[in-house]
């Protein structure tokens, strides 16, 4: 019999569409407790129905007075189907554009097995490493690669992407400058997406940025960085090598934006002197997705490794002693030093590096520079070809690109005949055409461009004829003699059986959602269904280029509208930007759009940015990369924000607020009641209100932020609306705004949207990481409106039967008004280090033991976890983690009763690995069976932490960022 959640929410979706039932409720599946679960939790909280709990829960003064004006959901095959109708309106035509985006080989292997597998793109970021090491270890290859490539000496993770990337290297680069110098110089022949990007963030930051030509700039005018791309934006490839001797006479640091693949045969930047390199991975196996989410990479000198952006991952010890791996450096991170953070950046493109290293691992290093000499010989090929067609071409060397003149004959008539033959070349200007050859670029598509140039002509040589003369070599000033990827890893796996075996060897070592819930407060990791990320691959949204002429991406423009337009009634805002493609992006660009406004009323003195204490670390760092001065606000012990407080501090800085910036629910889980008057005051004091949405998920349905005072608030697509974490990105932070500031909204210069008042391009793409966003889309349409509310309704009720449950043995550190929390609770771990010297990390090293990923750690309140259980775990799961929860805590009763000793116990010695457990000798004051097999369920479905707990502060100390031999960790 099937099952149904609820009786008024079945018969409101038990409806009758064109005088037929539906027979497949999609909300039936998202939503993890049946209607019977429901009702037993609501009567263990006192309840009658759902709507009395809500009533109680979320202060009445901001409840929507209407239901959301959302169509009713749909089922999976009725919506594939539409999607699918949609993604036929945009046309698959052969790019040839570059600009740092090229066609390439996924190799199904990967494809299939990561992209398309749940196994890796459910796992959470790697902040508990004893059950990440499967995808550390391909973060480490991942790094490597890039390190091996550029030539330099450490890498991070991934950023988000080539411009943001560029961007930060500048940021980096000011943060090191030792004198005065406000000036950044940037290369003209830089892509000039990368160019906007960089533009955008000087502006906020009062850093000039002078773009010339690098054979010309005489370092006239002081500077404390440059920026080059190599090859140029047009195909040249330049000899830096003087220019970089010059700019560090000039105690400058050089960036260098390059092309990866190009760096197998072109001599890399580490050996011509660069100090920071950066660039993307696109093209090493992932899809174009009309611009993302790709992963950028980003490699510096070694000197510069506590300055360096983003996540680093490094190689420490467990406590047997074995290598392990981890986040390093963290103190490094924005969540620990907040205004004084190196970045922002909290979001990774974790699964598409996993993606592109496993690609490296595939192909090894004489497989990459077999791909790499192929396109060079296609395009040397295409060079003789438009030669002998009468055209002339740029004089230096090139890579996969061509400069082409096209002199009298008119440079447009060239794109549109093409365009009619399905081809996308770049128009550079009227007089010049760029070609760019990738990796999918066949002999039949250099006819087809020989055509396009002969004007429609079939020419009187063939590409065969053309390619025995073609000459291939580089000379000995640019060609690269170094050797890269000689580790193991990169020689062991070409074969797809053994790649696939280590696919699945790295995924055993990780937990994901596929094994069992992820309760993390603010991190909402909820059902990502199978319906939603079936679209993600198909070639309508997976191969276009993100600057392919508009009229042949009109399928994703419905898409971007029709999900604008959802997202703006959930909210309540009247405008939406897709552009941020991360929810630090999303903070970012709305305080900068906050910061045009006021500039645009005269007001640039409003500099002031309002932040409760309790604000997670991203809100500070992204104040400050928008030229705000950050102002902290105090909580009252409820953990509230301090309405007298913030009243003192927005009528002390009156004249120079700027905005506040408030996370709602509260960052402890809370509805406030007061954020009416919270959002007033600041209003009263001349500023904006910016909102965090990371809790959107507890709103949607219930509130609007843009009924009860915000300005502009940013959305978690990876959290409240299903975009997975992919173990620790790709994610989406757009932007919703009131109508005072939708002319400020993202902008981009090489695809014309947004206003001319607009902040310019905040991202590479301009619309962020489009191929993901059918996940929001499938996700709003499969629910409906009444799906929607029920979903955030259904998240209260998880959180607070879990801090009911749980409230005898851990106390819940902040409820609201009614002794309610919003979607997730802090439990108050503190007094067991007094008690049995039992820390918070020990607790989530022993949750691991009973099969679970540990809740957020120690944030927002130290000592704390914050348990958020999302809609989407049935009450089986609940109460397993409350089960969980309550057995650690009887464990913890023995020691305070000194019946265990206070530092040989159970807690202390989790996780137990299989390799502890199999010892000859065993000097645990209990069993082993306890240490491993807590719980019937962990008998039957044993999830085996890959290594035992981890020294991170050896790590720090000895740090190792890239594979070495695994003797050379241990030695």
């Amino acid at each position: 019999m099937p099952r149904t959640n609820g009786g008024a929410h079945a018969a409101q979706l038990t409806q009758i569409q064109g005088g037929l039932p539906l027979t497949d409720e999609f909300v039936d599946r998202h939503l993890g407790p049946s209607a019977a679960e429901v009702d037993q939790m609501l009567s263990e909280l006192g309840f009658s129905s759902l709507e009395a709990l809500i009533d109680k829960a979320v202060p009445p003064g901001i409840r929507l007075q209407q239901p959301l004006q959302l169509e009713e959901g749909r089922s999976e095959y009725e919506l594939l189907q539409e999607l699918k109708a949609i993604a036929s309106e945009n046309q698959v035509f052969r790019s040839f554009i570059g600009m740092g985006y090229y066609g390439c080989i996924t190799p199904p292997v990967i494809q299939r097995n990561i992209l398309e597998n749940p196994g890796w793109y459910t796992q959470y970021t790697p902040y508990q490493p004893e059950i990440a090491q499967g995808r550390l270890e391909a973060l480490l290859n991942f790094q490597t690669m890039v390190i091996d490539l550029t030539g330099m000496e450490i890498a991070n993770a991934s950023l988000l992407d080539e411009g943001t990337a560029a961007a930060e290297a500048m940021t980096m680069s000011y943060g090191l400058a030792k004198g005065d110098e406000q000036a950044f110089w940037v290369s003209e022949a830089c892509h000039p997406q990368t160019i906007e990007v960089v533009k955008t963030r000087a502006r906020a930051l009062g850093i000039e940025i002078l773009v010339g030509s690098h054979q010309t700039f005489a370092f006239d005018q002081p500077i404390f960085g440059a920026l080059l791309q190599y090859p140029a934006t047009d195909g040249a490839i330049y000899d830096y090598q003087d220019f970089v001797q010059r700019a560090h006479q000039a105690k400058a640091l050089v960036t260098v934006a390059a092309d990866l693949l190009s760096l197998t045969l072109l001599k890399p930047p580490g050996e011509f002197g660069a100090d920071i390199v950066v660039g993307s991975t696109q093209r090493f196996g992932v899809p174009l997705g009309y611009g993302g989410p790709h992963a950028a990479y980003f490699a510096t000198k070694d000197t510069y490794k506590r300055q360096i952006p983003g996540r680093l991952v490094g190689v420490s010890k467990d406590a047997q002693g074995q290598p392990a791996l981890r986040l390093a450096l963290q103190t490094r991170e924005q969540h620990i030093r907040r205004d004084k953070a190196t970045s922002n950046i909290c979001t990774a493109q974790v699964l598409l590096a996993v993606m592109a290293s496993m690609y490296a691992v595939y192909h090894g290093p004489n497989g990459l520079q077999r791909i790499a000499q192929r396109i060079h010989h296609l395009t040397v090929t295409l060079a003789e070809g438009l030669r002998r067609l009468g055209y002339q071409l740029g004089s230096a060397p090139y890579f996969d690109t061509l400069r082409v003149d096209v002199a009298e004959k008119r440079a447009l008539d060239i794109v549109e005949r093409a365009s009619a033959h399905q081809i996308n070349l770049r128009l550079i200007d009227v007089h010049t055409i760029g070609v760019s050859l990738d990796e999918t670029t066949s002999a039949d598509d250099l006819l087809a461009l020989f055509k396009v140039f002969a004007g429609d002509q079939t020419p009187h040589f063939t590409p065969e004829e053309l390619a025995t003369e073609a000459k291939v070599e580089f000379s000995d000033r640019f060609a690269r003699t170094s050797t890269y990827l000689t580790h193991p890893v990169f020689s062991q796996y070409h074969s797809e059986t053994e790649l696939l075996r280590y696919i699945y060897r790295l995924q055993a070592k990780d937990l994901s959602l596929t094994t069992a819930m992820i309760p993390l407060g603010s991190c909402t990791m909820k059902l990502n269904a199978t319906a939603e990320m079936i679209p993600v691959t198909w070639p309508e949204f997976g191969q276009i280029h993100p600057f392919a002429p508009l009229e042949q991406t009109q399928g994703y423009q419905t898409l971007f509208q029709q999900l604008e337009q959802w997202l703006a009634e959930i909210t309540g805002f009247a405008g939406i930007s897709l552009q941020p493609n991360a929810g630090s992006q999303g903070e970012y660009a709305g305080l900068l759009v906050i910061r045009q406004y006021h500039e645009q009323r005269g007001d640039f003195h409003r500099h002031i940015c309002l932040i409760p204490q309790s604000a997670h670390g991203t809100n500070p760092a992204s104040a400050v990369m928008a030229g705000m001065k950050v102002v902290p606000v105090a909580c009252d012990r409820d953990g509230n924000i301090d309405v007298a407080d913030l009243k003192a501090k927005a009528e002390q800085h009156q004249e120079n607020l700027a905005a506040l910036m408030v996370t709602y629910p509260s960052t402890h889980g809370v509805f406030e009641e007061s954020i009416r008057e919270i959002c007033a005051i600041v209003h009263a004091n001349g500023g904006q209100v910016y909102l965090d949405g990371a809790n959107m998920n507890a709103q949607v349905g219930l509130c609007r932020p843009g009924d009860y005072g915000a300005d502009v608030c940013h959305l978690n697509l990876h959290k409240t609306f299903c975009i997975p974490h992919g173990g620790g990105g790709p994610g989406m932070g757009p932007i919703g705004v009131m109508p005072h500031l939708v002319p400020f909204l993202p902008g981009h210069a090489v695809v014309p949207i947004g206003s001319e008042q607009g902040i310019g391009a905040i991202a590479s793409a301009p619309w962020g990481s489009p191929s993901i966003l059918p996940i929001s889309w499938m996700y709003i349409a499969l629910m409906g409106g009444t799906g929607l509310t029920k979903a955030t309704q259904v998240a209260i009720l998880n959180a607070n039967y879990i801090a009911k449950r749980l409230e005898p043995y851990y106390p819940g550190l902040y409820k609201g008004k009614n002794g309610l929390v919003a979607h997730e609770c802090i439990l108050d771990l503190r007094q067991f280090k007094r008690t049995a010297d039992i820390e918070v990390d020990d607790i989530a090293k022993r949750l691991i033991d009973y099969g679970f990923h540990p809740p957020t750690v120690s944030w927002p309140v130290p000592g704390t976890i914050m348990v958020e259980p999302t809609e989407s775990e049935s009450k089986q799961e609940l109460d397993r983690f409350c089960d969980a929860m309550i057995a650690i805590r009887a464990e913890i009763a023995e020691i305070e009763a000194g019946q265990v000793d206070r530092q040989n116990n159970l807690l202390k010695n989790a996780p137990h690995t299989a390799a502890a457990l199999m010892t000859a000798e065993w000097d645990k004051p209990y069993p082993r069976e306890q240490g491993a097999y807590p719980t019937t369920w962990t008998r039957e479905n044993k999830f085996w932490p890959a290594v035992a707990r981890i020294d991170n502060a050896y790590g720090d100390r000895n740090l190792v960022c890239s594979c070495l031999p695994m003797d050379a960790y241990s030695s």
